[in-house]
């Protein structure tokens, strides 16, 4: 395997940070290496200059989007570190559709909408979707809309096209139910219809613009702005929260904070688990020029709307 000096690793790193926001240390000089070979053996280079190079003169675009393929790590599998789920599943589901219920008289559907931010290969999106179905009592009284994006090409195709082989379908997703939501082909699995069409997928750059994703009620942005530096951090979660309808909910990693990040949140807690919301009064000095802020909603009410809670409830 070729090996990278440290003047090729900090001009490589600093072009990934350009296309990507990903910051890499000297620490993962090995990830570089390694995550590359692959790329460089296929195209004959015989150094980490020569990718650089090889890059910058490609006006397509099409070999930097494959370094960027390479080295966006997609670690994920379905209902990954569980407790966002059972938070999606016991609280901000319940609270939220109690509350759109109520605001809305009985009219129907209701509208939800959720954003998987740098979905990798969609594990966690197909979760999401899951638990929205098996909570729901009546879908087709709901208008829910899953969307999933990552910076990753071929991560954005693997999980439009929704095919999973056996290691990936045994790594979180419980087994007693798996032929409810997989239809065997062959030695991969395939998400079943009716999950595949509660979700869409689409390329985005999460250092980019949030504008043409629309808006949101939930949103999933775990595990992926570690790797920013504190800078583009700030910049993310406060576009985050422009693209939030009040009270907005925003999951995040566990071992990620947003105190000293973005102001915009609280955090609350249930149980154990921790989520962020909007601060009140914060919709109206984030929302984007021309777009319209819900109004905010009610209290949880029980029994809202026509007749009893339209999700089940644990317990």
């Amino acid at each position: 395997m070729v090996k990278i000096t440290p003047r090729e690793f900090k001009v490589l790193a600093d072009y990934i940070l350009s296309l990507s926001g990903i910051a890499l240390d000297a620490s993962k000089t090995y990830l570089i290496e390694t995550r590359l070979a692959p790329l460089m053996k296929e195209t004959g280079l015989a150094s980490f200059s020569e990718l650089y190079y090889r890059a910058r003169a490609d006006r397509s675009g099409a070999f930097q989007r494959r370094i960027v393929d390479a080295v966006t790590t997609n670690e994920t599998f379905f209902f990954r570190d569980k407790a966002p789920f059972e938070l999606l599943r016991h609280k901000i589901l319940p609270d939220l559709v109690d509350a759109r219920r109520a605001r809305s008289s009985g009219r129907l559907p209701v509208s939800l909408r959720i954003w998987s931010a740098a979905c990798s290969t969609g594990q966690e999106v197909y979760s999401i979707a899951i638990v929205v179905r098996e909570l729901l009592q009546s879908p087709s009284g709901f208008n829910v809309s899953i969307l999933g994006t990552d910076i990753s090409n071929e991560a954005v195709k693997k999980a439009s096209y929704g095919h999973y082989n056996r290691f990936e379908v045994e790594r979180g997703f419980p087994k007693e139910k798996l032929s409810r939501y997989f239809t065997a082909r062959g030695t991969e699995w395939k998400v079943n219809d009716r999950i595949r069409a509660m979700v869409r997928f689409k390329k985005h750059n999460l250092m980019e613009p949030l504008a043409g994703l629309g808006r949101f009620d939930i949103v999933f942005c775990r595990n992926v702005a570690i790797y920013f530096k504190l800078e583009d951090r700030k910049k993310l979660f406060n576009r985050i929260a422009q693209v939030l309808d009040p009270p907005g909910y925003l999951l995040i990693g566990a071992s990620e904070l947003l105190s000293g990040v973005c102001d915009l949140f609280e955090p609350k807690r249930y149980l154990r688990s921790v989520f962020y919301q909007l601060k009140e009064g914060q919709a109206k000095k984030t929302a984007p020029a021309g777009a319209k802020a819900r109004p905010p909603l009610r209290p949880s009410v029980a029994g809202a709307g026509e007749g009893s809670s339209p999700f089940k409830r644990s317990g």
